[in-house]
């Protein structure tokens, strides 16, 4: 569970960061002016860079042997993803996010409940790693 859920949210986690560095007006459609200032698409770029280095170690870790290294990169992973699920139940509940924001929020969910799983499991199967 938890390898393929870190495969996966590596590879979704590359194609954000790589979106907003390449081609933030595209990608921030519905939310970024088409207008919008050098200073918010530098900003945007900038955000990006986080979310690659997310990607790479998701993709190091997926392969790593159960134990605290583990545990810390999925429960970091559980708390990234929840929060961002917060938000876009806050935002779609407000109606203050994108029409978008609401397949985010399942994607976003689904992330969030995919590394609590793997988690859960690892307790439960006995190691400390939660893999």
């Amino acid at each position: 569970m938890a390898r393929w859920t870190l495969t996966i949210s590596s590879l979704y986690l590359a194609m954000i960061g790589l979106a907003l560095m390449v081609l933030p007006l595209k990608f921030g459609v519905g939310a970024v002016p088409a207008d919008a200032s050098p200073e918010l698409l530098a900003l945007l770029r900038l955000l990006g860079g986080p979310f690659l280095g997310i990607a790479v170690l998701n993709a190091l870790s997926r392969r790593a042997p159960p134990g605290d290294w583990l545990r810390t990169v999925l429960v970091a992973n559980a708390v990234g993803f929840g929060a961002v699920a917060l938000n876009d139940v806050h935002g779609v509940a407000t109606g203050e996010a994108r029409e978008l924001a609401r397949m985010f929020l399942v994607v976003h969910l689904a992330f969030a409940l995919a590394f609590l799983t793997a988690l859960l499991r690892g307790r439960r199967a006995g190691s400390p790693a939660g893999a």
